[in-house]
């Protein structure tokens, strides 16, 4: 339990700093015989702030909670 809470800190903490990604596809715009034409599109992946938040609380209650089961 003790590595997922820290693994969840280090992803929810990447998450809050580094709110999204873009990325370029290759789509296909016109394909007729020998002829084709591709374009590049961009797209945007984001998630919102919040998420990562969630994750890091989560985080350190699985830390906490971890750590409270082993001192009884």
């Amino acid at each position: 339990m003790k590595v997922v809470g820290i693994i969840l800190i280090v992803v929810g903490a990447i998450m809050l700093i580094w709110t999204g990604f873009s990325f370029t596809k290759k789509e296909k715009v016109v394909d007729v015989g020998a002829v084709e034409i591709n374009a590049d599109k961009e797209k945007q992946v984001n998630w919102p702030p919040y998420l990562g938040a969630i994750l890091v609380g989560g985080g350190i209650i699985a830390l906490v909670s971890q750590g409270n089961k082993t001192r009884r």
